[in-house]
């Protein structure tokens, strides 16, 4: 019998009557557990929870909230290989990309620990006489947070954790494709010794929870990652009841490789943005607009780097190429593929369904050439290990084709020039832009996000966080004479 996994709700694990059962993607007979599934009732009582603990969470002395972001990122980092690969397991990332994530995720706790010793005020002196003025940032309240299945552990930490760090209460809604993740995070905060409602786990249905929690006129805020379209659907929701909210949506990110580029860098680039995490990662470079001059050799060198890359079971030694995460975005794939065999791309290799010895959702990594920004599979984000190359005689066109699209994440330039590099920085219109660097890969410590339809209000990580997760407040002090 596959062991059950609870939902925590107002200090309590609870099971409920439901479950989802959770298979490994690498191996679907490979049953990792069944995960309680919240209904609407579960969502009301947490949004009480969770309110009610809003003055206990808030008395926690500033050290003694300090130690205990510390105490759950220290626990991520010492159980990264561990829970790495129950990530791995479950979302079909490959092993070392499975911890690597869990350790990121536990540096999210640690930056935002110290942070929590850093929420410094402003003071200033009124226009009147004899009157002072003092800034402060205060809690949001109850944040609800709404993360992907792509990547479970360190998307999720890096909103929940400056959330508990600024003050806030907090409900999380994970995917339900990564639940496994879920519960052994909430776990490790759980035992951090927050006050019972501080931090509450719903599992469940995007239909039923996250959107029981954009509607709910309890929460405060609620920050979302995910499609575009469920995002308009958060917004809708949180907009009625005038809810703060912040999303982070969709992308369509490309490589602008020019004839002065390190060939060798770009492609290794090529393959670290478009097919690590078999590609289902926002900040995938799928587009690669290439000049005329070098396309063929960076085609040549690309094409065989992503022939070689060696897809197999995400636990598995040498493995670059897991699993996607579900049959239906296997599904989802494998149409792509057909759309751009009929728009008339050349598939320089790869796009089919794998049958290895699992039974897991593998598809081959697959290039595509003789692209256009005219065809879907370039104005829509595919999630998938595909990427296409299109071929400019400029670097004006370069550009003109980088922005020539509705969703403005991550943008990258390969270059030897520093002016282009330079002009490529100030006019590419993304939130994040890459030079001779691959378009994945994000630090902490700064601001993430993108333009378009992206993203949609203050930026994520950093202490750019405190725009979202606090609210300002402005006091005035009549302060009199001395006696």
């Amino acid at each position: 019998m596959a062991e059950r996994y609870a939902n925590l709700i107002g200090g309590k694990w609870r099971l409920g009557e439901r479950f989802h059962e959770n298979r490994n993607p690498s191996d679907v007979t490979d049953l990792i557990g069944l995960y309680a599934q919240a209904d609407a009732a579960d969502v009301d009582e947490a949004v009480a929870a969770g309110r009610a603990a809003m003055p206990a969470w808030r008395s926690v002395g500033l050290e003694q909230r300090q130690a205990m972001l510390n105490r759950i990122g220290t626990e991520l980092m010492d159980r990264s290989a561990e829970l790495g690969e129950l990530l791995s397991r479950e979302e079909g990332k490959p092993l070392a990309e499975g911890r690597g994530e869990v350790f990121r995720a536990g540096q999210f706790f640690t930056y935002y620990a110290a942070e929590v010793l850093r929420q410094l005020g402003e003071n200033a002196d009124s226009v009147r006489p004899g009157i002072e003025i003092d800034i402060r940032r205060e809690p949001m309240g109850l944040v609800a947070v709404v993360s992907p299945w792509n990547f479970p552990t360190a998307t999720a930490s890096w909103k929940i954790a400056p959330a508990l760090a600024y003050g806030n209460t907090v409900i999380w809604k994970p995917a339900n494709e990564t639940p496994a993740s879920a519960f052994a995070l909430a776990d490790i905060i759980h035992r951090a010794g927050l006050p019972d409602g501080a931090f509450q786990l719903l599992m469940g249905p995007g239909a039923v929870v996250g959107n029981g929690l954009a509607s709910h006129r309890g929460i405060d805020a609620i920050t979302f990652t995910g499609s575009y379209e469920v995002g308009c659907q958060v917004a809708v929701a949180a907009a009625a009841n005038l809810t703060k909210f912040q999303l982070e949506l969709g992308s369509k990110n490309a490589l602008l490789i020019m004839d002065d580029a390190d060939l060798d860098l770009a492609v290794a680039a090529s393959i670290g943005g478009g097919y690590s995490g078999t590609g289902q990662k926002c900040t995938a470079s799928s587009r690669l607009v290439v000049h005329e001059k070098v396309h063929d050799a960076f085609v040549g060198k690309l094409g065989a780097a992503v022939a070689a890359l060696k897809v197999g079971h995400a636990l598995a030694d040498g493995t670059q190429v897991g699993p996607v995460v579900s049959e239906r975005q296997l599904a989802a794939n494998l149409a792509w593929m057909d759309r751009a065999r009929a728009a008339g791309a050349e598939v320089i290799g790869g796009g089919e369904r794998l049958r290895l010895t699992h039974d897991g959702f593998y598809m081959a990594p697959a290039l595509l050439t003789g692209t256009t920004n005219a065809m879907d599979f370039n104005r829509e984000e595919m999630f998938a290990p595909i990427a296409a190359v299109q071929k400019v005689n400029s670097y004006e066109e370069g550009l003109s084709v980088v922005n020539d699209t509705r969703f403005g994440l991550v943008a990258g330039i390969f270059t030897s020039s520093l002016a282009r590099a330079t002009h490529f920085r100030r006019h590419v219109e993304t939130g994040c832009v890459t030079v001779n660097l691959p378009t994945a890969g994000t630090d902490y410590h700064v601001p993430f996000g993108g333009r378009k339809d992206s993203s949609f209000g203050s930026r994520e990580q950093g202490r750019s966080a405190a725009e979202f997760y606090t609210q300002v407040k402005t006091a005035y002090v009549r302060a009199g004479e001395p006696e």
